[in-house]
């Protein structure tokens, strides 16, 4: 890499104010309203800087954020763009990160999260928290989640080859037709859990939220423990599980083997699906 400028506490508006720069490394500087302030950059480190305006990062490659600050009116500030490494940055606009390969943030709030990360490929989280996130991670791919908190609804839809560990997340809709997605010791709140996912595997993991895991193709649960609002459970879905508490009631299975403390009513109705031969276990 070409040695870098430097440009330290300096103020910036308007559109396009460093269109095109190479090899700057920011430091102190703010970016007043305006659009595009760095658009179509390469090689940027930007330390302790805020963003105001729309737009800055587009089209930019290999850059590196750190102690920075994104404002509301910073929103869809980082689309187009790979090789993004972001750490102990606060993110307050929606719409960030679209269309992006090769990300990495680590020590990340980002308090509205709506409509982020969609249609992104190779993503790498550690101590994210997400709010407001409603439509998170749309259509993204390789996706390696830890220590992450999430509120907001319609998460990861259409999502494949994803790892989450240690996550606490609370949303509705979460996990619609994704492929091979792995879960380890985690919390999961919200109604209608993985409808229509293929290969959706759950370990160690506690699940709550009414008709749970319907739909599901090569569904996998291991030693998990579901609340009390996960009624309805299973239906038209190929499971296999061992759940380590009692389940409130399951309906109309396809196919596996479900083991349970107890499962406190089965439904199996005119409406199941062949084959029809789930195998329900319980220990009382």
């Amino acid at each position: 890499m070409d040695e870098m400028k430097v440009v330290e506490g300096m103020e910036f508006g308007g559109e396009r104010a460093l269109f095109a720069v190479k090899n700057v490394m920011l430091k102190g500087c703010t970016f007043h309203v305006g659009e595009s302030a760095l658009k179509r950059t390469e090689n940027i480190v930007a330390e302790g800087c805020v963003f105001e305006g729309k737009y800055p990062f587009w089209h930019t490659d290999n850059f590196r954020v750190t102690d920075c600050r994104f404002t509301p009116g910073a929103r869809a500030a980082l689309w187009y763009s790979q090789n993004l490494e972001m750490k102990h940055t606060r993110v307050d606009a929606p719409k960030m990160f679209r269309e992006m390969d090769h990300l990495l943030l680590e020590d990340v709030e980002i308090p509205d999260a709506q409509e982020t990360l969609w249609s992104c490929r190779d993503v790498k989280l550690r101590n994210v928290t997400v709010k407001n996130a409603d439509y998170l991670f749309m259509h993204s791919s390789d996706i390696d989640i830890d220590n992450y908190r999430q509120q907001g609804n319609y998460s990861f839809q259409y999502c494949r080859n994803v790892v989450i560990r240690n996550a606490v997340i609370d949303s509705k809709d979460a996990f619609w037709q994704t492929e091979n997605v792995t879960i380890y010791d985690s919390e999961l709140s919200g109604e209608y859990l993985g409808w229509h996912s293929k290969g959706l595997k759950l370990v160690r993991c506690k699940i709550n939220g009414t008709q749970p895991l319907c739909y599901a193709t090569g569904l996998m649960m291991v030693d998990c423990v579901m609340g009390d609002e996960c009624d309805l459970a299973f239906e038209d879905s190929d499971v296999q599980a061992t759940v380590k508490s009692a389940v409130v009631s399951v309906k109309n299975p396809r196919s596996g083997n479900i083991k349970a403390v107890a499962v406190s009513e089965v439904i199996i109705d005119k409406n199941q699906l062949e084959p029809g031969d789930c195998v329900i276990e319980t220990e009382v």
